[in-house]
């Protein structure tokens, strides 16, 4: 016999006769002409068919290295949803991560459904109309006072021309105070 045989096989790996049987059946394993099991190919086809979610056991040195960036990432996607998130430095799990992109996911697709309800409207959109207001506002305000000056200064017993000028002083000044506002769009 050049290999393992199943039992053997089963005991350097850790699993069953069971799940070795159903392995060899799904072309998982690499046998010798003999019906043995070649356990080195063997293991290597496995792992490379093996998703890692299923694994009950990953060996941390066939793992590749995750960037900071995306751990950092999958950390602060667990805070917002309240969950554990790796200490900084450590690493994250594959079932962190896994959860991570979860979640994510659900987020997207609870925007997706927000937006087919109308519930969201586009940020560029609403930049647009809010300027666009606000300059018929001021608009609106700087031709207040060539309206309004002759009605009140016929109400107050002084020259329309004085009261004009000085309404628009008082629009100017304010407008101008208005303007240093810089709403922050978030």
């Amino acid at each position: 016999m050049q290999g393992l045989s199943e039992r053997q096989y089963a005991a350097r790996v850790g699993l069953s006769r069971g799940a070795i049987q159903k392995a060899k059946a799904a072309g998982r394993l690499v046998l010798h002409e003999d019906g043995s099991i070649d356990a080195e190919a063997s293991d290597a086809r496995r792992a490379a068919m093996t998703d890692p979610s299923k694994s009950r056991r990953t060996t941390a040195s066939k793992l590749k290295p995750v960037p900071d960036a995306a751990v950092s990432a999958v950390g602060d996607t667990l805070r917002e949803q309240g969950l554990a998130a790796p200490p900084v430095g450590s690493g994250t799990t594959f079932l962190q991560a896994k959860t991570a992109n979860e979640v994510l996911k659900a987020q997207e697709r609870r925007i997706r459904l927000q937006k087919l309800k109308g519930e969201l409207v586009d940020r560029a959109r609403a930049v647009a109309v809010v300027f666009r207001l606000a300059r018929e506002e001021r608009d609106a305000w700087v031709n207040w006072p060539a309206r309004a000056a002759a009605l009140m200064a016929a109400e107050l017993g002084v020259e329309a021309a004085t009261m004009q000028k000085a309404l628009e002083k008082h629009v100017r000044a304010h407008l101008d105070e208005l303007a240093e506002v810089r709403p922050e769009f978030r």
